[in-house]
């Protein structure tokens, strides 16, 4: 778990956090010990000193393993090959957690955006899966964030895919996202010859919607799957497997 402890005032002049981190005020830490619930977590300031330091150690007085974001975010911005989210665009709607509703029986994109959201922006989101002609309902009724589908902020525009939307609006462009989305675009919008690997996820989502009638619970089994693509888009794309010709 990623917490960022940055007074107001500090937060308010660089309004960015460390992908997949939350901000919690560092005059809270018994209810930081409850929302880790025993989680590992490295503690983030703007310096790496006192702020951090502090709530490191008080944590780990509660048996709670924490470490801290040695130099903080001033370290973590300055280091090349690093991205940050501008929290102005997470859509929150209590200040708690966000809630995003789309298209009900998903196959690609609508697995690869939540994925995205939760390894990356909110770990807590919540998606909701509806019927097609409700999703603008639902989400004016509950103040949920409607994606992939037509006429809102995160859909496909031009050749590019929802999954692209929010790679561009949260600012989570890397080597390894855009390996990814490489592949989710092709399998997503019918063109598969366009990426070798994209017939390969397109086959496995459509395998995997087929094995549950439950929405959510297709989600979870999901994450698993695209959770394998980044590591392979991250450091694994490269390798290859053949054959052996003899046998020893």
């Amino acid at each position: 778990m990623l917490v960022d402890v940055c007074i107001d005032e500090d937060f308010s002049d660089d309004p960015y956090l460390i992908p997949g981190s939350f901000r919690h005020p560092h005059t809270d830490i018994h209810g930081l010990v409850g929302k880790l619930n025993g989680r590992r977590a490295i503690i983030i300031c703007q310096k790496g000193k006192k702020l951090s330091q502090g709530i490191a150690a008080w944590l780990r007085t509660e048996n709670v393993p924490a470490e801290i974001l040695a130099g903080g975010m001033f370290a973590w911005r300055e280091t090349e090959g690093t991205s940050r989210v501008p929290v102005a665009t997470i859509p929150l709607t209590d200040g708690t957690e966000t809630l995003w509703v789309t298209r009900q029986r998903p196959k690609i994109d609508r697995i690869a955006c939540p994925w995205l959201i939760r390894r990356f922006v909110d770990r807590d989101a919540r998606f909701l899966f509806v019927a097609p002609e409700e999703v603008a309902n639902v989400a004016d009724r509950f103040g949920a964030t409607p994606f992939d589908v037509e006429g809102v902020m995160f859909s496909h525009k031009g050749d590019k895919c929802s999954f692209d939307a929010m790679l561009d609006t949260f600012t989570l462009h890397s080597p390894a996202l855009d390996r990814m989305a490489d592949i989710i675009r092709a399998a997503d919008t019918g063109d598969p010859g366009k990426c070798p690997e994209a017939a390969g996820l397109l086959a496995l989502s459509v395998g995997l919607s087929r094995q549950f009638k439950n929405d959510t619970q297709q989600l979870e089994a999901g994450l698993l799957l695209y959770d394998a693509l980044y590591r392979w888009a991250r450091d694994g794309f490269d390798e290859t497997h053949s054959w052996p010709e003899r046998h020893v």
